[in-house]
């Protein structure tokens, strides 16, 4: 693709994103919404194949159809209301309709069929953005209107997503759908204690998104996609393999790692507001990741397959793909539960 027009396309993504950040005005939001999906089908599509084009169109689809309905329950809060701001949502049809419309842009459970869908069919960078910088949208639409969500609806969308995100991972061999199970377990974290808590779902998301950034770099250094290319890299780049598996237990949420300290945050937030069926639901669930990622990390560690010569000779070669913060984001997704006094102090 020509870099201008990559370049231009990129800037687009990033304006509808703030657009949609920075608004209180429903339409402004959905046109934010609008030019973020348009701009980012191009990247999707970056390395053009039927299979990134099979993603792309499944990606357009979903979003136009949450899209189409987040205007419904605008338009119906308006007859209510007569007024567009996101303050208050002043009607209960509204209220579900524009909760379904974020949390399908979001990829919330029982709406999630497309997530690893598209995430399988695209490269590692795009699927970088787009279980990443993609959430941010929705997510900040969802704290706008935190104090009039249906919080039954919700809290059911988020232990659902939590389920899936554990079931789906279990028999997975692709790298990128095992991300975009993970992704649907965290997004159901984070909305779970969005009623609750809105500042702890932003703490959450920061964890989150150091640690989705962190794991497609490690990806993107060695092309891996696949648990066969994964088990394979020991002979070329052991620190990265460890790097890797190390991380995975961070995601999982394994107690010396950093993903552990927002689970714990949140468990103990949900059980402050009397609420202890759901986060020892959440928890349990919450094995259910760190085993599929216990599976890849003792089926990788035990696999150092014979190598050829060539394969002894690969670390002459150096690596063209050059990432200088690589090290910050590896130590910040692995080491930081000794600063939860602070996370829990700030939020």
């Amino acid at each position: 693709m020509n870099p201008l027009i990559f370049s231009i396309i990129l800037l687009t993504v990033m304006a509808g994103t703030l657009i949609v950040m920075i608004s209180s005005h429903w339409l402004f939001i959905w046109i934010g919404f609008e030019m973020n999906m348009l701009a980012i089908i191009p990247i999707l599509m970056k390395n053009f194949s039927p299979r990134s084009m099979e993603a792309s169109t499944k990606y357009f689809l979903t979003q136009a159809t949450a899209s189409m309905l987040l205007m419904l329950g605008v338009i119906i809060n308006l007859m209510y209301s007569g007024q567009w701001t996101t303050t208050k949502i002043f009607n209960q049809t509204s209220s579900i309709m524009i909760t379904t419309a974020l949390t399908m842009k979001l990829g919330l459970a029982p709406f999630h069929f497309w997530v690893p869908e598209v995430t399988q069919g695209i490269p590692l960078a795009s699927g970088l953005i787009l279980l990443t910088w993609q959430k941010l949208a929705p997510l900040s639409v969802l704290y706008q209107i935190a104090p009039s969500i249906n919080s039954n609806m919700l809290l059911t969308m988020s232990i659902l997503s939590i389920m899936i995100g554990g079931w789906g991972g279990l028999n997975q061999t692709q790298l990128r759908k095992i991300m975009a199970y993970s992704s649907i377990g965290h997004m159901g974290w984070m909305t779970a204690v969005m009623v609750y808590s809105p500042t702890m779902t932003m703490l959450y998301l920061l964890v989150y998104l150091t640690m989705t950034i962190t794991m497609f770099m490690l990806f993107m250094i060695n092309s891996t996609t696949t648990l066969l290319s994964l088990s394979q890299t020991w002979n070329k780049t052991p620190v990265i393999t460890t790097l890797i598996l190390t991380v995975m237990m961070s995601m999982g949420g394994l107690p010396p790692l950093s993903g552990f300290a927002p689970k714990w945050m949140i468990i103990q937030e949900l059980t402050k507001n009397d609420s202890i069926i759901l986060p020892t639901m959440m928890a349990m669930m919450a094995l259910l990741n760190l085993y599929f990622y216990m599976r890849l990390t003792y089926s990788t560690a035990l696999t150092m397959f014979p190598s050829s010569n060539n394969m002894k000779m690969k670390w002459q070669f150096e690596n063209t793909k050059r990432m200088p913060s690589l090290p910050i984001m590896v130590v910040l997704s692995t080491m930081m539960l000794p600063l939860t006094p602070m996370m829990s102090v700030l939020y």
